[in-house]
């Protein structure tokens, strides 16, 4: 059996996006526990009694599907296989989000590539309905292990809306994009190489889960001993963010400033690793 190479996307929520790869599984949950396939019909599938997520793309649909649960802060994790080999055009997205206009939104699309070149990992970050807050990476083999790329600080002090409030769904989905995934949309679909596969497993979640309009967490202290209750950046973190950022950051919207006549966005005046 082929082995599972995979990705493993973590979202500490409302703070800062990893991306990472470890060769031993987490405790990990069941996809048929804690998953709804939304769309694709039979494109989306559980599988290996509810260890394996699959989604597939051809022609005519792709698939997606969301979390039962919703999220107000925690640590969530998965291993994606991306789609393998030539994969321009399609998107693979995973992310979080609210409902509404005023929506709150945290953003993984890993843009596909023709063989042998890198994936693009595309963030983004919507508090209070509004975005525009991309950066993006190559995805190579020195992004992994827990590897901070992004953060995501709290600066309401000056303005910037905060995703700290809005409960949010786990979204997956992968969809035909190849008017702007690859290359600004030069790039086409092979058609030839469909269905277009990817993979889910080893689901966990150390979060405060929202029902019934309140928090799981909201009647317990702060526990330091809780990972993600406690995990913020020390230098060590700092530094690494920053070589990532150095080293495999291909577009900034806090460098942009043709995207900005008028200045860039106030966050990127305070922060520095935005």
């Amino acid at each position: 059996m082929e082995a599972f190479s995979s990705a493993k996307v973590s979202s500490f929520l409302l703070f800062s996006l990893f991306v990472s790869s470890i060769m031993a599984a987490a405790l990990a949950g069941n996809f048929y526990q804690d998953f709804d396939l939304t769309w694709g019909d039979r494109r989306a599938r559980i599988l290996d009694g509810g260890k394996l997520l699959m989604l597939s793309l051809d022609k005519t649909s792709g698939s997606g599907f969301q979390s039962k649960k919703e999220y107000l802060f925690g640590r969530l994790d998965i291993q994606l296989k991306l789609v393998p080999g030539n994969s321009a055009g399609t998107v693979t997205a995973y992310y979080l989000s609210s409902q509404g206009q005023a929506h709150d939104e945290i953003d993984f699309e890993f843009l596909g590539n023709l063989s042998g070149d890198p994936y693009i990992l595309h963030t983004n970050v919507f508090t209070q309905g509004k975005g525009n807050r991309e950066q993006q990476f190559y995805l190579c083999i020195f992004l992994v292990d827990n590897f901070l790329i992004r953060e995501f600080a709290n600066q309401e002090s000056i303005g910037v809306p905060f995703p700290k409030s809005q409960p949010m769904r786990i979204h997956s989905s992968l969809w035909n994009a190849d008017d702007w995934a690859t290359r600004g949309g030069l790039v086409k679909i092979d058609w030839s190489k469909a269905p277009f596969t990817a993979l889910y497993r080893n689901f966990s979640a150390a979060a405060c889960v929202w029902s019934g309009g309140s928090s799981s967490c909201a009647s317990k202290a702060f526990n330091p001993d809780i990972g993600w209750q406690a995990q913020g950046l020390d230098a060590k973190s700092r530094r690494r963010l920053r070589w990532v950022q150095k080293y495999y950051m291909i577009y900034n919207y806090c460098s942009d400033i043709k995207r900005f006549p008028e200045g860039l966005p106030p966050e990127c005046r305070r922060s520095r690793s935005l």
